[in-house]
C-alpha cells in the first residue's frame, strides 16, 4: 500500500521561498517519474512541476523559473524548491509518483494529505 507524506507548508510573504518534502511507504521513487501538484481552492488539481527518472524535468508555465523539482534517492524523499513565491501560488501541494503517462495526467490512486502553501500579498 503506498502512503505518501507531503511536508514543508507555511505562511509565507510575497517573494519568498519554501521547500516542501514528500516521503513514502509502499514506493520507491527512484524507479518512478514523480510529480507535485497543487490544487487551490475552488479548482481542480494541477501538476507544477514532474521529473522522470532519467532527471529531466518539466514545470508549468506559471512556476517556470521560479519552482524545482529535486529527488534524493537514498532518503526516497522528492522535493519541491519554491522561491519568489506569489499569493497564486496558494494552494494544497501534493507529490506522486508513477510512469510518466500517471505522473503527467494525474491518473493516480493514492493521494496524500498534502501541505498548505500560504502565500500573502
Amino acid at each position: 500500500q503506498v502512503q505518501l507524506v507531503e511536508s514543508g507548508g507555511g505562511l509565507v510573504q510575497a517573494g519568498g521561498s519554501l521547500r516542501l518534502s514528500c516521503t513514502a511507504s509502499g514506493i520507491i521513487f527512484s524507479i518512478y517519474a514523480v510529480g507535485w501538484y497543487r490544487q487551490a481552492p475552488g479548482k481542480q488539481r494541477e501538476l507544477v512541476a514532474a521529473e522522470t527518472t532519467g532527471g529531466i524535468a518539466t514545470y508549468a508555465e506559471s512556476v517556470k523559473g521560479r519552482f524545482t523539482i529535486s529527488r534524493d534517492n537514498a532518503k526516497n524523499t522528492v522535493y519541491l524548491q519554491m522561491s519568489s513565491l506569489k499569493p497564486e501560488d496558494t494552494a494544497v501541494y501534493y507529490c506522486n509518483a508513477g510512469t510518466w503517462y500517471q505522473v503527467f495526467n494525474a491518473a493516480l490512486n493514492a493521494w496524500g494529505q498534502g501541505t498548505l502553501v500560504t502565500v500573502s500579498s
